[in-house]
C-alpha cells in the first residue's frame, strides 16, 4: 500500500526546496536504496522504501502535481483507490527497468503440471456407508507417443543456444542513475532453457496432451459438503516429465427426500394417531440404514421432538464406528373420519373428562385444537 508519509520528508529535503536539490537528493537516495544495491535487509522492505523514493519525486518534481499537493495533500486525479498517489508513464516505465517489466520472472525449465478441481454429489446413504466411485474427466496427460520427451525420436532437449539454458535473456541498460541489467524470458526456448530439435506431432513437444482420465475415489463415511481429498500427482502432467499437479475432489450432498442433515445428526417427521400421542407406544419407523424403534411416552404432545441414539450418520475422525443421533419430530394424525363405535367412545371419552360434546361434534374439536382440517 502506498506510504502515507510526508512527500518532502522521504526525500529529506524542505518544502521550499528548489528542482535542484530534489533532483540531487532523488539520484543520491535510488543510487543508495537501489534493490541490486542493498544486499543486506528485507528485501520487500527495500523495494517499498525504493518505490516510496519513485513516487516522491514522481509528484514533487511536477510543477502542477507539487502546487497541489502543497495545498491539498493529495495530486487528485493522481490518486489511488487507496487514497495514496499513482505513478506515471515516467515512474513506471523506469519500474520496467528495475524489476523487468514482466511482473515476476519464471523459472527456467519445463513447467509444472497444473492442479486441477473435480466437485463431485453424493448421497446421504453414501455419506453413511462410505462408496467406492469412479469420475473421469479430461486433462493434460503424459504423451505416451514420446514417452513425455516431447521429442519424436525420444532424445533429451538440447540447452537453447540463446539463452544458455538459463531461459532468460539479460540486458544492459544505460540511464542517468547508472547502468542496470534486466532480463526476459527467451523467445527461441520459451523461458524453459531447452529446444526440442524434433517435436513429437502428437503433442508438439509439450510432451503431454489432452485425453480423458478415470480415477477411483473412495469416498470416506461421514463426510460433509465442503469436504476435499486430495490426490498428489494426479492432476494434469507436467511439461516433458515434469512434476504433475495435483487433483482436488470437493464434496457436496444430495438433498434427501425425508432425511436433513445436522452434523452428524438426522432429522425426519412422522405421525402418531391421538390415542398413541395420548396413551404412549412402540413404533416401527425407517431410519436411512433400515427399522428403528421409536418409543413414544403418554401424554406425548404435538411437536415433541424424540431422539434415537446411534441412528445418525458417522461422526469423521471421531472414536471407531460413533455416529449421530435420529432425531424424529412427532406431529398428530387426525382422523377425517369415524366410525359410529369409534365416535361413540370417543364422545363417551369427552364426557368422563369433562368436556361438553355439542353438535358439532368431538373429533371436530380435535381437529381445531391439532391445527386438523
Amino acid at each position: 500500500m502506498p506510504s502515507r508519509q510526508d512527500l518532502y520528508t522521504i526525500l529529506g529535503v524542505a518544502r521550499g526546496a528548489s528542482e535542484d536539490e530534489i533532483k540531487q537528493a532523488y539520484r543520491a537516495l535510488a543510487r543508495r536504496f537501489h534493490p541490486d544495491v542493498v544486499r543486506d535487509g528485507n528485501k520487500t522492505d527495500v523495494e517499498t522504501k525504493f518505490k516510496e523514493i519513485n513516487q516522491a519525486y514522481e509528484i514533487l518534481s511536477d510543477p502542477t502535481k507539487r502546487a497541489q499537493y502543497d495545498r491539498f495533500g493529495t495530486t487528485g486525479a493522481s490518486a489511488t483507490g487507496q487514497g495514496g498517489f499513482g505513478f506515471g508513464d515516467g515512474i513506471g516505465d523506469i519500474f520496467d527497468m528495475f524489476f523487468g517489466g514482466s511482473g515476476g520472472r519464471r523459472a527456467s525449465g519445463p513447467q509444472p503440471g497444473a492442479d486441477l478441481r473435480y466437485d463431485l454429489q453424493i448421497t446421504l446413504e453414501e455419506v453413511l456407508r462410505g462408496a467406492d466411485r469412479e469420475i473421469a474427466f479430461d486433462q493434460l496427460t503424459a504423451c505416451e507417443v514420446c514417452a513425455s520427451t516431447g521429442s519424436a525420436s525420444k532424445a533429451k532437449a538440447a540447452l537453447c543456444r540463446d539463452c544458455g539454458g538459463s531461459g532468460q535473456l539479460r540486458a544492459v541498460r544505460e540511464t542517468p542513475l547508472g547502468r542496470f541489467v534486466t532480463s526476459a524470458p527467451c523467445a527461441r526456448c520459451g523461458g524453459t532453457g531447452h529446444v526440442i530439435a524434433d517435436p513429437c506431432k502428437a503433442c508438439g513437444g509439450k510432451g503431454r496432451r489432452e485425453s480423458r482420465r478415470r480415477v477411483n475415489i473412495k469416498v470416506p463415511k461421514g463426510v460433509e459438503a465442503g469436504n476435499r481429498m486430495r490426490f498428489a500427482g494426479q492432476g494434469e502432467a507436467g511439461e516433458r516429465g515434469a512434476q504433475a499437479g495435483d487433483l482436488y475432489v470437493y464434496f457436496s450432498v444430495k438433498p434427501h427426500d425425508v432425511f436433513e442433515r445436522e452434523g452428524p445428526h438426522l432429522r425426519c417427521e412422522t405421525t402418531v394417531s391421538f390415542t398413541q400421542a395420548v396413551l404412549g407406544a412402540k413404533l416401527e419407523i425407517d431410519a436411512l440404514d433400515g427399522a428403528a424403534v421409536l418409543q413414544l411416552t403418554p401424554g406425548t404432545q404435538p411437536g415433541t421432538t424424540f431422539r434415537i441414539p446411534g441412528r445418525g450418520l458417522p461422526v469423521p475422525r471421531g472414536r471407531e464406528n460413533a455416529r449421530g443421533d435420529l432425531l424424529v419430530d412427532v406431529g398428530l394424525r387426525v382422523p377425517k373420519s369415524l366410525t359410529r363405535k369409534q365416535r361413540e367412545l370417543l364422545e363417551e371419552f369427552a364426557r368422563a373428562g369433562g368436556d361438553e360434546v355439542d353438535g358439532k361434534g368431538f373429533i371436530s374439536k380435535i381437529k381445531e385444537a391439532f391445527g386438523g382440517e
